[in-house]
């Protein structure tokens, strides 16, 4: 199999993952997957971060990557809770919270909680359209906005706090 044919098998392995687990898969799990070596694994994450389909995480030994993103999906948890298809998934950022529904072709109910005033905000996406929203100021979906710090041009000076 051509090495750039496995790259982008891999990048779908990791989503279609992410999607059905609600977490990525390690480089063991991509590796046994793929009948190939660990470092092999390795080199195909680290590859997939370089063009910025993913976001790797050195974990303390810097042989252990880890996946910390794979828009709109994170690893971790964060203030942007997404609940569909009987999982919840979180998302990087408000961004993205609106992205899980649409990546996984589903309805889905967001709870995010605004960084300006610590305000739940709840979001129904029904057929690809937000359908309500409710939050403790009964504003209404035209009132939320998403504020973006920096220009996208600088996201990766700083990607897990941008």
């Amino acid at each position: 199999m051509a090495k750039e044919s496995l790259l982008w098998q891999v990048r779908h392995f990791v989503y279609a993952h992410f999607a059905e687990n609600t977490r990525p898969p390690s480089v063991d799990e991509a590796a046994a997957h793929f009948d190939i070596s660990m470092e092999e694994a390795r080199e195909y994450y680290k590859e997939l971060h370089k063009s910025h389909a993913i976001f790797l995480e050195a974990d303390k030994d810097i042989n252990n990557l880890a996946i910390r993103m794979a828009w709109p999906f994170s690893a971790v948890p964060t203030d942007f809770k997404v609940h569909a298809n009987g999982k919840t998934y979180f998302a990087n950022c408000a961004w993205d919270m609106l992205g899980v529904p649409a990546a996984l072709h589903s309805d889905a109910v967001i709870e995010a909680v605004c960084t300006e005033s610590n305000e739940t905000v709840q979001l129904v996406v029904k057929n690809g359209q937000i359908m309500e929203s409710r939050s403790k100021a009964k504003r209404t979906i035209h009132q939320l906005l998403v504020h973006f710090p920096l220009p996208f041009s600088r996201w990766y000076d700083d990607l897990v706090f941008t």
